[in-house]
């Protein structure tokens, strides 16, 4: 080899080390940040590392934005006792009343409201304990709208009117809506009403309910419903997930805020958290009856929607195959539910004497919170149907644990729809109709009084506070239109539980057939 050809070749040795190795440096550099916008962004996103989603941290609020604030923070519950000084009863409510629960413990009477006072309206700020609600709601596609004059007091009674009113565009009724959101909520005990339905139950089309719900979702403002309607879960695992991995069984957003979010936007991380349904009762008429579904509305859900009914449920009066008699009697609900919601339900009948305010009859629930809590529905004072929790336990089949009876704290709801969703309009359903409520009674273990709806085991005033854009503008329907978080999580994460219920560690009742 020659001195001129080793010359050569220390020339490109060199030239490779200063032009080839800054290409390749460059190269490097490229793919680096190529894979930390693809893979690396994602995966701290994911995770939640080195952000914390608040409110505070979105873009700045608009003057709208700091009116809702202020609407928040002056109407929340933050801080509101479990036990007020003053028990909220209505002076006119009957003194000593009592109710012997399930487990034989009387129970005292800690809330009512008689509507003994004419007149009264519901308007915003207008009342200490109901609002009647202003707006359209669409997500059971009701034919009404709802308007706080169509409830007032009258007579001894509270009145809702469902008349014809075209008065907003593309809705021919108008009715009335009333909510105890964020103002008096209660966790367990035994909610009574004494009511007479509208009509006579010759004609299908109202639809009046008495129905309570879990306080972070208020009934109507649907972005503060999504993700948590109507959950009543405590576990990290697929059940917490886009359509529970499954579309076919499930079209929920997931739990938004999951027992899996360890940190982050979530009133108590670590826990499950939701806005779980159990309704006193949604009517409808059949056959000259009243018709009558008492239910939990619970997610996620079980495979086929279908419980553990024959060991874990109970049914009182059960209406026999081919009886014709119906009333005074009861069935389990054939619909159990669909890709939205799964239903836990059973069917009571009442004669059309019970409509119209002609007579008036009781409808209430009992229940204890908790995974080994139970639910008992009650007509006139008898029961009428039983659900143990260990019904809505664990489901292999669709990978989810147990379904909690409802912790959360829970408002009641008043309303008088209309919806073809629901039952059949007949076109000469006579308007205008109302439903009388005579009384809503509360009662509670004098041991273990919640009438908070910021309770400590399950808070929800600063997440109120915090998230006006979602629980004060009905117009949001979704809670990314809100431009809040969803927050974080990992299924395989194992957070530190931030608050306990009280009820965790309580023990079954007897089954009624024991």
């Amino acid at each position: 080899m020659s001195l001129g050809k080793k010359f050569t070749n220390w020339r490109a040795r060199l030239l490779w080390s200063s032009h080839g190795w800054c290409n390749v440096v460059t190269l490097v550099l490229i793919l680096i940040v190529l894979l930390f916008v693809f893979i690396g962004l994602p995966v701290l996103s994911h995770y939640n590392w080195g952000h914390k989603h608040s409110a505070s941290m979105l873009k700045p609020l608009s003057d709208y934005d700091l009116q809702l604030k202020a609407l928040a923070s002056n109407l929340t519950s933050a801080g509101q006792p479990l036990l007020p000084k003053e028990l909220p009863v209505d002076p006119d409510s009957p003194t000593g009343l009592i109710w012997k629960s399930v487990d034989g413990k009387d129970y005292k009477l800690v809330f009512s409201d008689e509507f003994n006072k004419d007149g009264r309206t519901f308007g915003p700020g207008e009342d200490p304990t109901w609002e009647a609600v202003d707006l359209w709601y669409w997500p059971t596609r009701d034919l009404e709208w709802y308007d706080p004059h169509h409830a007032t007091t009258a007579g001894g009674n509270l009145e809702i009117t469902l008349e014809k009113n075209e008065s907003h565009s593309g809705l021919p009724y108008t009715s009335s809506m009333l909510q105890s959101w964020n103002k008096q909520c209660f966790q367990g005990g035994y909610l009574e009403v004494r009511v007479s339905l509208p009509g006579d139950a010759s004609k299908s089309g109202y639809w009046p309910a008495v129905w309570t719900l879990g306080n972070l979702g208020r009934a109507g403002f649907g972005a503060t419903t999504d993700g948590l309607w109507p959950y009543t879960y405590n576990s990290c695992d697929e059940g917490v997930m886009l359509n529970q991995t499954n579309s076919a069984l499930s079209m929920l957003p997931g739990q938004r805020l999951n027992a899996c979010v360890c940190k982050g936007d979530h009133p108590s991380p670590g826990v499950g958290r939701g806005a779980p349904e159990i309704d006193v009762y949604e009517g409808s008429s059949v056959n000259g009856l009243m018709s009558l579904s008492m239910s939990n509305q619970v997610a996620p859900f079980d495979y086929h929607y279908a419980i553990q009914k024959d060991k874990y449920t109970y049914i009182w009066d059960e209406l026999e195959q081919g009886q014709n008699d119906a009333a005074n009697k009861s069935r389990y609900n054939s619909y159990i539910g669909g890709s939205y919601q799964q239903s836990v339900s059973a069917l009571r009948y009442v004669g059309p004497e019970y409509g119209g305010g002609k007579r008036f009859m009781t409808y209430g629930f009992e229940y204890r919170p908790g995974p080994r809590g139970y639910i008992r529905w009650f007509t006139d004072g008898k029961p009428v149907w039983h659900l143990d929790a260990r019904a809505i336990g664990t489901n292999a089949l669709s990978k989810v644990a147990q379904r909690v009876i409802s912790e959360e704290p829970m408002y009641i709801i008043m309303n008088l729809g209309i919806s073809s969703g629901f039952a059949y309009v007949d076109p000469e359903l006579p308007l205008p109709a109302k439903m009388y409520v005579d009384y809503v009674r509360l009662f509670q273990d004098p041991d273990n009084i919640r009438l908070s709806c910021d309770p400590p085991d399950r808070p929800t005033g600063k997440y109120i506070q915090n998230h006006p854009r979602a629980y004060y503008n009905a117009n949001l329907t979704r809670w990314k239109q809100t431009g809040y978080s969803w927050p974080s999580f990992n299924i395989d994460a194992k957070c530190k539980a931030s608050t306990r219920s009280p009820f965790d560690d309580d023990d079954y009742v007897p089954m009624p057939n024991a």
